[in-house]
């Protein structure tokens, strides 16, 4: 598998990162959409939110939870942030691996690209 998320996970390819346990970590985005602009990713490779199944709950709700831990470590939770998953071609997604989103740190109108 040629994953370049499965990589970044490996530590076979480098990449900014924010936080990491056993389970997932975090790197930052590129090219970022805001000042803050973080993935957050599992370490298992899921292809998308399409093809999690039961047994991956916990690992769903595990990353959503980074994601608001990290919101506050960087202090922008309190004006608010946007996490975003892409689901498919259709949708967005750009890397076949389950990535959410973390983009913050500025107002998320017009003044910054639209996603």
């Amino acid at each position: 598998m040629d994953c370049l998320f499965c990589k970044i996970a490996k530590k076979e390819a480098s990449a900014t990162v924010y936080y990491e346990d056993d389970q997932v970590i975090a790197f930052k985005c590129i090219p970022p959409l805001a000042p803050v602009h973080i993935l957050i990713i599992p370490k298992k490779h899921i292809k998308s939110i399409d093809d999690l199944t039961e047994a991956d709950k916990k690992l769903a709700g595990h990353i959503i939870l980074t994601a608001q831990k990290i919101a506050r470590d960087l202090k922008i939770s309190k004006e608010g942030y946007k996490l975003l998953f892409r689901v498919g071609k259709h949708g967005g997604q750009e890397v076949e691996h389950i990535h959410l989103h973390l983009i913050g740190g500025a107002k998320l109108y017009e003044e910054i690209r639209p996603i």
